[in-house]
């Protein structure tokens, strides 16, 4: 029985309007920087311009991205609320796959900005398996106290111990396909950030991240029994927002490219690694072709990383050796830099930094359940 998983950060689907960039100009979209607001009702009127001009293109990019997925069950990251989730699936991914992801699931998790992790499923799998969400669990209020995870750097970040370890959610869900069972756990670590006191941004927010996958440990190894894990039937799904290599990108389009690949001593969801407890499917893949994200602070600061993950008990991989991910690039604006024989045909009306599906990439595999 084959079903296919994906996860995909789809960068803020949002209903709403955030007009806080009218006071904080570090939250104003560059458009506006260009132009001379009057007042706070002149920016605001600008704003809902900017973002419905902008949003249609980008909705259908994000839609276009999903599609190509062709998964069963797609976890996602940065979506505001269930019915920003509907009006998306009704009024752009409908359009492309027509009666596709009918059950949504969404809990409001700690994000401040109001984006939460989600769980999109079809009726059943391409090859006629039921698919049935059993149960959904939020761990958003999970503390640092109860998790016992307080430490001193967490301390240093001004963190207390009554704080929620999330900063979004990890959302456990129980899923039945066919005759057989299966658990999710999706999760939106903590973004990097910028630096501070010395330290660059990954660096700086990395004990955030330590604590996040600690405790998405603690919960799986809670569910099943400390030590008893491998032999069970789960995946970590979502945006880790770190990495344990990544290929730095040097040179400009003029001077041409070079790629070099680095590893990392130490990685936020270690934790999740450590001892074979999980195995990174996208690993699978050559190396120069595992990344999901692409940054850049202009031609000095590039690199290609991977930022978002399935991770497989130890039992889901070994019973599918062959499983290697798929990582859809198509919905990347064209100023991503791509290693020779990787580039894409862009989706139609992508632009150079946006509109784009994403600054993510979606990644999908296909299992077999036995």
């Amino acid at each position: 029985m084959a079903l296919r998983i994906a996860t995909f950060n789809a960068e803020n689907l949002m209903q709403r309007f955030d007009f806080s960039g009218y006071r904080n100009e570090l939250r104003r979209d560059r458009t506006l920087q260009m132009v001379d607001v009057k007042d706070e009702k002149h920016y605001q009127a600008l704003e809902q311009a900017r973002v419905i001009a902008h949003t249609d293109d980008t909705m259908q990019l994000t839609a276009l991205a999903i599609a190509d997925v062709q998964a069963d069950i797609l976890c996602m990251q940065e979506v505001e609320n269930l019915e920003a989730l509907q009006a998306f699936e009704y009024g752009y991914l409908f359009k492309m796959v027509g009666h596709g992801y009918r059950h949504r699931y969404l809990v409001e998790g700690n994000d401040t900005r109001g984006i939460d992790v989600a769980l999109m499923t079809r009726d059943e799998t391409a090859d006629g398996q039921k698919i049935e969400v059993t149960s959904v669990e939020s761990h958003a209020g999970l503390t640092y106290a109860k998790a016992g995870l307080m430490n001193k750097q967490l301390e240093e970040l001004g963190i207390e111990s009554a704080d929620k370890v999330f900063r979004r959610d990890c959302l456990e869900v129980d899923l039945k396909i066919g005759n057989q069972k299966l658990t999710l756990f999706i999760v939106h670590f903590k973004s990097m950030g910028s630096g501070r006191n010395g330290f660059d941004g990954r660096a700086y927010t990395m004990p955030v991240r330590v604590a996040e996958a600690e405790a998405t440990r603690q919960i799986i190894e809670a569910k099943f029994g400390e030590g008893k894990t491998a032999n069970k039937r789960w995946m970590i799904c979502g945006d880790l927002n770190d990495y344990r290599s990544r290929i730095i990108v040097e040179g400009t389009k003029q001077s041409g490219y070079g790629f070099q690949p680095a590893a990392e001593d130490r990685c936020g969801h270690d934790a999740l690694l450590r001892d074979g407890f999980a195995i990174n499917l996208v690993e699978r893949k050559p190396e120069m072709d595992q990344w999901t994200l692409y940054h850049s602070r202009g031609p000095e600061e590039q690199h290609l990383c991977q930022l978002d993950y399935l991770l497989a008990s130890p039992a889901l991989a070994t019973s599918n050796p062959k499983a290697v991910p798929d990582i859809i690039r198509n919905g990347q604006p064209y100023r991503t830099v791509f290693p020779k024989g990787q580039d894409v045909e862009r989706y139609p009306r992508t632009g150079w930094d946006r509109p784009k599906a994403s600054d993510h990439c979606p990644v999908a595999v296909t299992l077999h359940l036995m």
